[in-house]
């Protein structure tokens, strides 16, 4: 029986807020081509995450370094979410066998909706499905109410 040692990526990440995608800073809007639109950002303290329409990046920030992980959703071979009363956990299983875990705290009903379109929306990416295009322009339009029966 063979043993598989990995070690997750990301452990630390506990994204707090939407970060309107309008206002990211610069260094961020860097990593993210000009083929590409991005579908959401999220923010815990210190660090980033955003979801494109290709790959997720994330900005790991310590002190005056930055360590910054970009998975294109083609290495994705798994995914899952797991929703709870304030929170969820998006959980991205890369080929190579290592687990991407992106926790999501201090979640409104709003923001529950929003990480249901977008994970909907990344498994179409990563299972090379047709995207929903109401979906898509949602995100992009970060239009999402309490109201939203969708």
């Amino acid at each position: 029986m063979a043993y598989i040692k990995y070690k997750e990526i990301t452990k630390y990440f506990n994204f707090s807020r939407v970060v309107d995608k309008k206002n990211l800073p610069k260094y961020i809007k860097d990593y993210v081509f000009d083929d590409e639109k991005i579908l959401a950002a999220y923010k815990t303290l210190t660090d980033h995450g955003v979801f494109s329409d290709k790959k997720v990046v994330l900005f790991d920030s310590f002190g005056f370094k930055r360590q910054i992980y970009m998975i294109p959703y083609k290495s994705v071979s798994t995914c899952s979410i797991i929703f709870s009363r304030s929170g969820a956990e998006l959980l991205l299983y890369l080929d190579c066998g290592y687990p991407v875990r992106l926790k999501f705290v201090n979640m409104t009903d709003v923001d529950k909706l929003r990480l249901r379109v977008l994970y909907s929306t990344v498994i179409r990416i990563v299972n090379d499905q047709k995207l929903n295009s109401d979906d898509v322009n949602r995100l992009i339009d970060d239009e999402f109410s309490f109201n939203d029966k969708k």
